[in-house]
């Protein structure tokens, strides 16, 4: 597994070497030291070291810059990450070497599955013998697919009817990202044997067929969700587990909203308050992860502290906790009190969202988000819009928020995304048991590199 150094795709790759490894195949996850570390430290729903078949290998590179986030840049695209992104390019040869010394084990084959934005570190893979490359891609379908088709010029297919009013490719990404895109692509279609979706075809097979159709016959597989969909919870009594799990015990069923916009989102002072008045204002149950974005490593000790408004916390207690430290988010969004979700709408935060039936509160800040927000809204309808993506621009008001909040939690329209939201969870978690859909295709992923 060589996954991007990057949260949300260092956790993609490191559950699905949870999946494979349950076949009895040893799993090789490699990495720079700090970002294995963080995969391992971040790991929620199961304990990666009681694994015995998943061996982590870490390996020095030069040291890279770890600037401070930017709360106040004009986009919220984390270009902190930057360097610690191009620091992976010296992974190309410990990679290769490691691959080697498998091989000389007399292995009858090593897989090799990656990040499809690292495709520059394992290029030289494909040429050794008994090795197969794979791509991850860590999006959603929809979002791939609306990318082709933005790049054809739009033409009007089936399924393009919900890319109405979809916000423009080039407006979700900068130009630093563009160009690292860019030495990654130089790769596409010439080193992997198939791809791989944390995706599954009861969410969104449409979309799954149309990039089936585009990639012209290379093997797709869509064997998401990578979550456990019945997450590991520490015991009640145990004193490791999270606050916020014993403040839910205490709420109603579907009473609580989770707000969270991911590890690559800083608010500004200005956003912070807006929401902190709009949270209090719609007179909602709320768990608010209050944190800033990750640094490209995130175990440099310089951290800026949110601040709310003076005397917010005391204010809403009873009501309302504020978390600054890593949540547990799976187990929050399984928990039968959690009822709604705002989000920046990561593909993690959807998956894992849509997994435990939860409806969302959409506010993306950048790149696939945007795009996810589409899916989750439009075509899936389960969730609502907090600010269009068109007024990006503008500051987010605490009524904005309060509207948004108080429709998805105490509003018919909101009981019917939830009723929606449930539903599909149900038909996901149907679909990975024996004869469901999703079993199938990892099964038949299993038996393909295995053959």
């Amino acid at each position: 597994m060589v996954p991007l150094p990057a949260q949300g795709h260092l956790n993609q790759l490191l559950h699905l070497s949870r999946l494979v490894s349950s076949y009895n195949i040893p799993v090789y996850y490699v990495g720079t030291i700090a970002h294995i570390q963080q995969a391992k430290i971040r790991a929620h729903g199961f304990d990666p070291l009681n694994i015995t078949n998943i061996h982590f290998h870490e390996f020095q590179t030069p040291s890279f810059e770890t600037p401070l986030p930017n709360p106040n840049a004009s986009n919220k695209f984390p270009n902190q990450l930057m360097p610690s992104f191009y620091a992976t390019f010296h992974l190309r040869e410990p990679v290769c070497a490691l691959v080697r010394e498998l091989l000389s084990k007399n292995l009858k084959k090593v897989v090799v599955i990656n990040d499809n934005l690292m495709n520059w570190v394992v290029q030289d893979l494909p040429e050794m013998p008994n090795t197969e490359c794979y791509s991850l891609n860590s999006t959603s379908a929809f979002f791939s697919y609306s990318f082709l088709w933005e790049l054809k010029g739009k033409p009007v297919l089936p399924g393009t009817e919900y890319y109405e009013d979809i916000p423009s490719i080039l407006d979700c990404f900068p130009t630093e990202f563009w160009e690292y895109l860019k030495i990654q692509e130089q790769f596409d279609g010439k080193i992997h044997c198939g791809e791989l979706y944390n995706s599954s075809r009861v969410i969104e097979s449409l979309y799954l067929d149309l990039m089936s159709k585009e990639k012209d016959g290379m093997k797709q597989w869509a064997i998401g969700p990578f979550n456990p969909l019945e997450p590991k919870e520490t015991s009640k009594d145990s004193n490791k587990r999270h606050e916020s799990l014993h403040w839910l015990d205490k709420q109603e069923q579907n009473s609580v909203i989770f707000v969270s916009f991911g590890t690559t989102t800083s608010l500004c002072d200005e956003e912070v308050k807006e929401l902190a008045i709009g949270l209090e204002k719609s007179e909602q149950k709320f768990i608010w992860v209050l944190r800033d974005a990750d640094k490209g490593d995130v175990f440099t000790s310089e951290v800026r502290k949110v601040q709310l408004p003076e005397g917010y916390e005391e204010k809403i207690k009873g009501r309302g906790i504020i978390v600054r430290d890593w949540a547990p988010q799976l187990e929050i969004l399984a928990h039968n009190s959690t009822g709604g979700f705002m989000s920046h709408c990561g593909w993690n935060s959807c998956m894992e969202s849509i997994s435990f039936g939860v409806p969302i509160a959409a506010w993306p800040m950048h790149s696939d988000q945007p795009r996810n927000s589409q899916l989750v809204t439009k075509y899936l309808k389960l969730g609502l819009t907090v600010r269009p993506w068109t007024r990006r621009d503008e500051l987010a008001t605490s009524e904005m928020v309060e509207n948004a909040v108080k429709t998805l939690m105490a509003s018919p329209q909101g009981d019917e995304m939830r009723k929606r939201a449930a539903d599909l969870s149900n038909a996901i978690k149907k679909s990975v048991t024996d004869g469901g859909v999703n079993r199938a295709e990892m099964d038949s992923f299993i038996a393909h590199i295995t053959r």
